[in-house]
């Protein structure tokens, strides 16, 4: 059994480094677990524990879904929080002028759910995962810093590729290791 998940990873630039660092800096007397930077991704689908002989199954729809699609690009712009004001869980980038990335990842979730791997319960809302929060001490300024950045232009993004990853936890964090990678191309 692996854990596994498709995704499209994401190279951080200067400016979106610069905000998720002045981020970080602000809640510091904070619990958050960050994302490290070099593991950035935007998760199309995450399995859970699969069985290896599945693997083969899951990276054919990969290359069928991605065949004949083409590259297509986004924006990471906004910045915001799952959960409520009062008890926030999640800290994201969102994605904006995203049409393409949002056709791509229903098809591919439609082509998984037809072999067996259903569809979250939840619509595919696609966004980028920043820190995962343990206690915010000033909640205050989290609202204060989402409101600032929450129209902020931080980067753009051509998505030609998807990849498989196998995701192994580890007591200082998780570790993904790529297993197949598939250019989207027409």
């Amino acid at each position: 059994m692996k854990r596994l998940f498709i995704a499209i990873k994401i190279v951080p630039d200067s400016n979106l480094l610069k905000v998720y660092n002045d981020l970080k800096k602000k809640c510091y007397h904070s619990r958050v677990k960050w994302v490290d930077e070099n593991l950035f991704h935007i998760t199309l689908k995450f399995f859970g524990e699969i069985p290896e002989n599945e693997i083969e199954t899951i990276t054919d729809i990969m290359e069928q879904t991605a065949s004949g699609f083409g590259a297509f690009e986004f924006d990471i712009k906004g910045l915001g929080v799952f959960g409520s004001s009062y008890r926030p869980r999640v800290i994201w980038f969102g994605l904006h002028n995203n049409e393409g990335l949002k056709r791509f990842g229903n098809l591919l979730l439609d082509e998984l759910d037809k072999a067996g791997f259903p569809r979250d319960r939840q619509n595919f809302v696609p966004h980028l995962t920043v820190g995962r929060i343990k206690f915010i001490k000033d909640k205050n300024l989290l609202r204060e810093i989402v409101h600032h950045h929450k129209e902020s232009f931080f980067q753009h993004v051509l998505a030609d590729k998807i990849t498989l990853y196998e995701s192994v936890l580890k007591k200082d964090g998780p570790q993904y290791f790529p297993l197949k990678e598939v250019y989207i191309n027409k």
